[in-house]
């Protein structure tokens, strides 16, 4: 089946399988001894929770060249699409500054190579080693200036400090420079409190959200938004009750305990703006999106809480859909009655254009 829609619509988080090897010969030669060592791995394992025996959908997880990818754009009526990592998505995992450094160019390299020169309906999200912020500074700029990257994409767990730590600053003062899209994806979910739960379902469920709820509390509090106001910020994986949650619990706990800010190092509200109303700020001025998907079923609530503007549709494919799954989620989501044509094209088409800065075609 294929969707009947009057909307072209973008994919703002899809993803490529890695092939690793291909991706070690993007590696500077004197890393081959090392390389050979690793067996074809460039990345860490995600964690150690993603091993349970599970069944998945018909289809899903299977490799996805540039031609398969462009046939599932075909059959889902879907125009570009923005693609994130898979084994990349541990890049935060990475304790070895040189090995982070070679792993994040050669995977952008790779992805330049495989997907997004062939074709303008693949961009890719550039991954840069936040374990060294100097070279991520320099990778960020080469991946906009040369390959023509879509953004960046940062871990939202695994990194040896909170994201909002001024150790990140200057990567984020580049950003802020380039006025790009920064998103923070979950995928590893070591760390969150689920480390011996024996079911990978309710893992998953929870370890996306969780992870880039800390994240957005994080940069939040500390005033990363306002410090850098040409960065548009994205969160990208967790669905869309996570950030009902943090409108709900972030202001209430912030009346509760405003942190004491002798030296105004923190967030500076307006005068008499609660936490709740300065996350809709961010949101009428373009600067936060968040992933959803086309089957949740609060997404005309949160609509009707925030506005159509940050919520932007994700299939991630290859991952856990096929064609039949993401054309019953963009149905679904076409066929709502409580939001307008112009919410739903927001979501499906519009709201991407503005994170990634895409043109209107």
């Amino acid at each position: 089946m294929v969707v009947q829609s009057k909307i072209g619509i973008i994919d703002g988080d899809g993803h490529v399988l890695e092939d690793e090897p291909a991706i070690a010969t993007y590696f500077p030669k004197e890393y081959g001894e090392y390389l050979s060592r690793r067996v074809g791995k460039v990345f860490p394992a995600l964690d150690h929770l993603h091993e349970g025996l599970t069944i998945r959908p018909p289809g899903s997880f299977m490799p996805a060249p540039v031609d398969r990818w462009v046939d599932f754009q075909d059959r889902a009526g879907i125009e570009g699409a923005v693609l994130y990592p898979t084994s990349g998505l541990a890049c935060g995992r990475m304790v070895d500054l040189d090995y982070a450094t070679a792993a994040c160019q050669a995977y952008n390299d790779w992805l330049y190579d495989t997907f997004t020169r062939h074709t303008p309906r693949l961009m890719g999200m550039g991954l840069v080693p936040m374990q060294n912020p100097p070279a991520a500074v320099a990778e960020m700029r080469r991946c906009i200036e040369e390959l023509g990257m879509a953004g960046i994409m940062l871990p939202s767990t695994g990194l040896a400090n909170h994201v909002g730590a001024k150790v990140y600053w200057p990567v984020y003062e580049e950003a802020n420079r380039l006025g790009i899209a920064v998103a923070f994806h979950g995928g590893c979910h070591m760390g969150l409190g689920m480390d011996n739960l024996n079911l990978f379902a309710p893992i998953h469920a929870m370890g996306h959200p969780f992870g880039i709820t800390i994240s957005f509390g994080s940069l939040l509090f500390n005033g990363v938004f306002d410090q850098f106001p040409n960065v548009r910020w994205g969160f990208l994986e967790g669905g869309l009750a996570w950030f009902l949650l943090a409108l709900e619990r972030f202001n209430g706990s912030h009346k509760a305990f405003i942190p004491a800010d002798p030296h105004s190092a923190f967030l500076q509200l307006h005068k008499g703006e609660s936490i709740a109303e300065y996350i809709l700020r961010l949101v009428k001025e373009r600067r936060l999106f968040v992933g959803v998907e086309g089957d949740e079923g609060a997404i005309g609530y949160a609509v009707s809480v925030a506005g159509s503007e940050p919520f932007m549709f994700s299939s991630d494919f290859p991952h856990e859909v096929n064609d039949d799954t993401i054309n019953e989620e963009i149905n679904e989501l076409l066929e709502r009655e409580d939001m307008s044509f112009k919410d739903k094209e927001g979501i499906l088409r519009t709201n991407a254009q503005v994170f990634y800065g895409l043109k209107a075609s």
